[in-house]
Parts: C-alpha cells; structure tokens; sequence
C-alpha cells in the first residue's frame, strides 16, 4: 500500500522542482540537502516528507519520458 501525501506536500515539491529543474536528482539526501536549505524553519518530517516526494515525482517524470519515446519510436 502507498502512502497518501497531503496536498500542501505536492504543491511544494511540484513548485521546486519546476522552479528549479536542474539542481534535483534521484538521491533523497541530495534532495533533503537542497530542501532544507530553501525552506527555513521547517521540521525534519515536513522536509523529509518533501524531498521523497521530490524523488518519487523526478523518477516517475523520467520513467513516463521513456514510456513516451518507446511508443513514439523515438529512442
């Protein structure tokens, strides 16, 4: 079973890694490093809650990005 994140938890995630596309990757500690030093004042579970969003979101974001060449031929 999958953990139900709450919405303020993706709308923040989202906003960074569109802001920002190139400074996070699949590494969680990356991403933690990252989300603590823009969000000051924020506990360790909203941080740590934020960035394994922001991992799980980059994977699927590139997974689907492969899905979408595979079916268009375009590899």
């Amino acid at each position: 079973m999958g953990s139900i994140r709450p919405q303020y938890v993706k709308r923040i995630a989202i906003s960074l890694v569109e802001s920002n596309p190139e400074t996070f990757n699949e590494d969680f500690n990356h991403n933690k490093k990252i989300i603590s030093a823009a969000i000051v004042g924020s506990s360790k579970k909203n941080t740590n809650l934020i960035s394994g969003y922001v991992t799980r979101f980059i994977i699927k974001k590139r997974t689907r990005t492969q899905k979408e060449m595979e079916f268009t031929g375009q590899v």
